[in-house]
């Protein structure tokens, strides 16, 4: 069970995603560990800049998706929600069009009201992308769905 609060699958990740920019940016998750969950993301029109490269934006909302989600499994959903305060992403190499980039979020800190997530986005096991992400875990009769 590891960090997540229930078992948890990699169709429950994939099915959290649907209808969502997770989906329509092509991210999948792949593998759930004890204390880390991992997707994919393809390099393509979806989310290259005009030179072919991936786009620092669509990597910076590959890691945000991915801590959201994992912080979301890990805390009791019928009492509270994670909710991202702040993420920094800092871009090492480029990826091309045409790769697949693997996504590994664990967490730095898991609090009662704060969790911290680290996410590396890697090619070919070469870092492409290094990114920490803070989450505020609040009531989640606090959440206003308008």
């Amino acid at each position: 069970m590891g960090i997540w609060f229930n078992k948890v699958t990699v169709e429950d990740f994939n099915k959290r995603g649907q209808n969502t920019a997770f989906e329509w940016m092509g991210m999948q998750v792949i593998e759930i560990g004890e204390d880390y969950v991992k997707a994919t993301m393809p390099v393509d029109h979806r989310t290259i800049q005009p030179m072919g490269i991936l786009n620092g934006g669509a990597s910076a909302l590959l890691a945000e998706s991915l801590a959201s989600a994992a912080a979301n499994m890990s805390v009791d959903n019928s009492k509270y929600r994670c909710i991202g305060l702040e993420i920094n992403a800092n871009h090492i190499r480029p990826a091309f069009e045409g790769s697949v980039v693997v996504a590994t979020a664990r967490p730095l800190h898991q609090g009662k009201t704060t969790q911290v997530w680290e996410t590396r986005i890697e090619l070919d096991s070469k870092l492409i992308c290094i990114s920490r992400m803070t989450v505020v875990v609040v009531d989640k009769d606090n959440v206003v769905k308008k």
